[in-house]
Order: C-alpha cells, then structure tokens, then sequence
C-alpha cells in the first residue's frame, strides 16, 4: 500500500508530492493529460519553434515561494531569467510608470508628489520580505508565524481595499499601476484585502523580481517531477480519475483538482455548494515577427506589461467581467514578452507574445478584437507584426485545464473572505469530510499562482496524519 496518492500533476500536486517523498512516504501521481505540467506548461501553440505557455508567464510567486527556495530545483533544469524591468505600465501620452527592482526606481516612476508615499509604503517590509512571506503564505494554521508583529503590520496595511490604500497617492500614475497590479488576480479594486494582493505584487519585485523560466513554464513542473523521481516517487500520464476506487490503495489522497470536481470524485454531495469561481479571461498567444513596437520605452524591455489607461478604466473593465456579466469594451490586459529574455521560445529574430483580458465566467465570445485594439493604443502598429494567434476563452481554458471552471484561471473568486478563508470557513482548509482525503489545490491557502504553497501547506497536513496513524 502507497503512503500518498497525489491527482493532478501540477505545480501544487507535484510539490505536495515531493514534500512527501522527501520526508520518506511513498508516492504516486496521476495526471490525466499526457504531460505534468496543470497550470505551468509550455507548447507549441501557433507556428513551430514558437512556444508558449498557455497559462502562467512570468512567475513573482514562484522566484519569491518559500517552497520553491527549499528544492534544488536549479539541479533539475530550472533557470530564473530576469528581464531589465521586472513589469512596466505604459500611458496613452508615450510615458510609463514602472516597477523595479528598485524601489527608488520605481518610486522615481510615479512623480516627485507620490514617490515619498510609495518609499514610506513598501521599505517597512523588504528587510522581513523572506519572514513576511512565509508567515503570509502558510497561513491559516500550517505554522506559527516566525514574525507575527511584521505580519500584523501587513495585515493593517493590506486588508483594507486597494481603494484606501490608493488614496494616499495624489497623482494617477501610481494609483494605476497598483490598480493593475490587484487585477492580476481579477478581484473588484474595492474589495476585502486587494491592498495585500497589489502589495504583495510590488514586493515580490522589489526582492526577487518577476522572472520567466527558461524555455518556458513548463521547465518549473518538468524540474519538481524529475526531483520527484529521483526521490523515488511515480508519475503516471494519461490517467482520469473518477472516482476514488480507480486509485490504488493508500493512508492518504491529496487532489490537486477543483473543489467542485473532489467532491463529485469522492462523493461529497454539496460539501463545497458555497465555493464561488471568478470571472474568466480571453486568452491569445501570438507568433510576432519581432518586438512589439510599445510607444513607451521603458515598455520594451518589461518582462510583464500592464495595459489600461488610468485607474477608472481598470475599474470599470474588472467590474464589468466580475460583477455585471459583461465583457469590457477596453479591457484591463496582462501581457508577457518572454523572448526579450529567452531566445529559446521563438526562431531568431522573432517572438512570443502573451496577453489576455477578463471576462465574465463562462463567457462564450471573441475578445480577440477589443484586446488588440488596447494593444495598438500602447504599441500602434502591433498588428502589423502578428504571424499567427492562438485564442482561447473560458470555454476553451476549462477544456484545457479542468480546474478553471468557467475559464477562472485562479480556481476560485479572490473576492470576499474567500480571499482568505477558502474553499470553506475553516482553521483546516486542506481537510475535507474524509479523514484520509485531503485538497491542496489553488483552491486553498494561500490561493492562485504557480509558487506550489497551497501543495506545500497540504503536504504538511497530511504527513502529520500518516504519523499518528
């Protein structure tokens, strides 16, 4: 009998996994497409030689996770590439506001009115940045916060609305780019703890930047499953699972799956009938024939650039897809340029591009043109050096990955207290009503993003448990 049988094979289940493995448990993961990877692949989407990653880009939580740090993943392929500008948010008049590695930098970026505000907001916790974020990451109640006065501190600054927190600023440059940086998990800028998600953001690039993996997202899932070989552990590709007995048998189940789909697969009825899932996003990777042509310079060399002209357009756009079941007509865009740092995703002299735009849950359109008209307002002429495109929208992203139901690639709405407390109110989120099944997916503490903390965390759950048993 296994110890542990991990489903699902991304970075979350494969973490959770190798923790396991490292402590001498026995493991095995199923997957049921072909290759690990969840929401960190990479393949070729448009044109061959261009590959892309058809979630995840560019990885602040996965440079920055106190999981990650912990694995020699390096020995197994992964390689950190960061761009000169971690992200840059461009303006309609050519300029730009920035986020550096420097806090003078980016400070310096917002005007000489807001840069003392933004000094006196983020210098506070760089020092602590490595304690802060294990303390914030491992919550609720998988380990004693090692500095809890620096995490109550955050926790006054972050848990009001980005709203409030924004309001200190006088100009609009900086109450854009932080606005952008809350819509990198789709939630409302007025919404319970967004000050946490944008600071969070802007940390994490002040202290380790926002990389991109070398050859793609896909290097970080294949380096935690060659660690988990090595350690002894299995992975077995090409593998649904239905139902609890077409596993083999086991102390414990760990299910990197949706909470909606562990329930169906272990016969919970409506255990999880409250979780929420967010809005969707409009998804298209391009084949450039080289660079996008951004009017603002500091834009050319971002790894993340942020597209909406002001604060209120990005409002509106993240409430039209969240809350009025609309799709935006400007919407608030995330875009990633791998090749200005990788000269592996694309042949010589051309590029991969990576963009996308919220949507409501479900939706069904083509956001293909409203996106690449927000494009042209930034970078004319981006047409212009498109070759091929792959599109996909919520219904297609949930063919694709079966934890982004209704296309919400964090697995569940970041809004509410489910911003914290997820997927249901209570002190021991990975459990559920079978003693032996467990779930530590993006659906759990600490929520979206490929940084395997929600695997970590369950991991250590579980092993608490084989130990008494």
């Amino acid at each position: 009998m296994l110890d542990a049988v991990v489903v699902g094979a991304g970075p979350n289940g494969l973490t959770a996994a190798v923790e396991l493995a490292r402590r001498g448990f026995s493991v095995a993961v199923f997957e049921a497409r072909d290759t690990v990877g969840g929401g960190a692949r990479t393949e070729e989407l448009t044109l061959p030689g261009f590959r892309h990653d058809p979630c995840a880009a560019a990885h602040p939580l996965g440079v920055n996770s106190p999981a990650f740090r912990a694995l020699p993943l390096e020995r197994y392929g992964l390689e950190w590439l960061h761009p000169e500008l971690p992200m840059a948010h461009p303006f309609t008049d050519g300029s730009a506001a920035v986020l550096s590695r420097s806090v003078a930098e980016t400070a310096a970026s917002f005007g000489p009115r807001d840069a003392g505000t933004y000094r006196r907001l983020v210098e506070p916790f760089l020092p602590k940045w490595d304690t802060l974020v294990r303390d914030f990451m491992s919550l609720p109640r998988t380990a004693l916060p090692r500095d809890p006065v620096t995490l109550a501190r955050f926790g006054l600054a972050g848990l009001p609305p980005s709203t409030w927190l924004t309001s200190r600023f006088r100009d609009e440059r900086a109450k854009t780019l932080f606005a952008g940086l809350v819509g990198h998990v789709m939630a409302p800028l007025s919404g319970f703890a967004t000050g946490a998600i944008g600071l969070v953001f802007a940390l994490s690039a002040h202290a380790r930047g926002w990389p991109v993996a070398r050859g793609g997202s896909q290097s970080i899932s294949d380096a935690l499953a060659a660690y988990l070989t090595d350690l002894g552990g299995e992975i077995h590709t090409d593998y649904e699972v239905k139902r609890l007995d077409d596993l083999p048998p086991a102390r414990a189940y760990v299910f990197d799956t949706s909470p909606t789909a562990l329930a169906k697969i272990a016969g919970f009825g409506n255990y999880y009938e409250n979780y929420r899932y967010g809005a969707g996003v409009f998804k298209i990777d391009y084949a450039l024939d080289g660079p996008v042509p951004w009017t603002a310079k500091e834009a050319r060399t971002a790894g993340t650039v942020q597209i909406g002209a002001d604060s209120t357009e990005i409002g509106t756009a993240l409430r039209a897809a969240s809350r009025e079941n609309r799709a935006p007509d400007k919407p608030f865009m995330i875009t990633v340029q791998p090749s200005i740092v990788d000269s592996t995703r694309a042949p010589a002299g051309k590029q991969v591009f990576w963009a996308y735009g919220h949507v409501p849950s479900g939706w069904t359109g083509d956001l293909t043109d409203a996106l690449e008209r927000q494009l042209e307002r930034f970078a004319p002429g981006f047409r212009d050096r498109v070759l091929a495109r792959a599109t996909a929208g919520p219904p297609e992203l949930a063919a694709r990955n079966a934890n982004y139901v209704g296309g919400d690639i964090g697995s569940g709405a970041v809004s509410g207290l489910q911003i914290l407390l997820r997927p249901k109110l209570s002190l021991s989120p990975y459990g559920t009503p079978h003693p032996a099944v467990f779930i530590c997916s993006s659906a759990t503490p600490p929520g979206p993003g490929v940084h395997g903390m929600s695997g970590h965390n369950a991991a250590k759950a579980v092993w608490r448990k084989l130990r008494q048993s």
